[in-house]
């Protein structure tokens, strides 16, 4: 009888796997044609090489290259200074951090910052930046997104830390290297895989937002020539596209959410590429 109940068991939960294994490849496949169908026909060089001309929401001629060159530059600065920052903080809690008590309430710390909506990070900028004098610029935004990445990053760098074995730490401080050597040539070394994956949560997290960036980057047509102008955004730029009445226009919103897409398949491909070379340095 007991056996019956266990291969039951075994059953409903191999179905209800493969159900939700079905329910995430589906809501894959249906975003992915649904932009290909309607972003397709509206995408051409135009759209990659040129900034918005006058009329260009009234459906005249142009391109999103403001919206493109602007994403990147707000994503990559704020990747790379979150980067540095969410791994200065996993290296010490890790190497550094002498109370367990005080690790955990870090780590529930950027718990807790990780779930905070981020229009709450884009308010709280902003009323830095009023309180400083900062306009809405790409410094604003990416000071945004970098409060936005900074949990992400340092609580997955965090957990892929705490799979490096103990022994190699203890082997690495007999043999006499320090705290810090230990940190970056035997910790980031067997973690440098998890560390890129990492990168692309939080550059993923950072290129795809709107709500930190709408009152801090504001917007603008031109591409980003000063860290105190405002800049455009792809989120933004589908998001004005698809609020206007005219459907040349609408069609182009979903012509630069493929375009938005693409880059996310393009970055994630070289991660995984960057990852496959990462493990060469991993002891298994």
């Amino acid at each position: 009888m007991r056996h019956r109940w266990i291969r039951i068991e075994e059953t409903l939960m191999l179905f209800l796997m493969r159900a939700s294994l079905l329910v995430v490849l589906g809501s894959l496949v249906f975003i992915l044609a649904t932009i290909l169908i309607k972003g397709l026909p509206a995408l051409n060089l135009a759209m990659l090489t040129q900034i918005p001309r006058g009329g260009y929401y009234l459906g005249k001629e142009g391109g999103i290259l403001n919206a493109i060159t602007g994403s990147l530059a707000l994503a990559g600065g704020a990747t790379a200074i979150s980067f540095c920052l969410a791994l200065a903080v996993a290296i010490y809690l890790h190497n550094f951090c002498s109370s367990e008590r005080w690790a955990s309430v870090l780590r529930l710390a950027l718990d807790v910052l990780w779930g905070i909506p981020s229009i709450v990070y884009g308010a709280f900028g902003f009323t830095v930046m009023l309180f400083i004098g900062l306009r809405a610029s790409l410094l604003g935004g990416i000071v945004a997104l970098v409060l936005l990445e900074l949990p992400i990053m340092a609580r997955t760098m965090d957990e892929v830390m705490n799979l490096v074995p103990s022994g190699l730490k203890e082997a690495s401080h007999a043999v006499g290297a320090t705290r810090l050597e230990t940190a970056f040539k035997v910790v980031v070394r067997q973690t440098l895989p998890g560390l890129i994956t990492a990168l692309l949560l939080g550059f993923g997290r950072g290129i795809g937002d709107a709500a930190s960036v709408l009152f801090t980057a504001g917007y603008t047509d031109r591409l980003p020539s000063s860290l105190f102008r405002p800049v455009a955004s792809l989120p933004l730029a589908v998001f004005f596209q698809l609020g206007t009445p005219v459907a040349d226009v609408r069609a182009r919103a979903y012509a630069s959410a493929l375009i938005l897409t693409g880059m996310i398949l393009v970055i994630s491909l070289l991660t995984r590429y960057f990852s496959r070379w990462g493990m060469r340095n991993v002891i298994r």
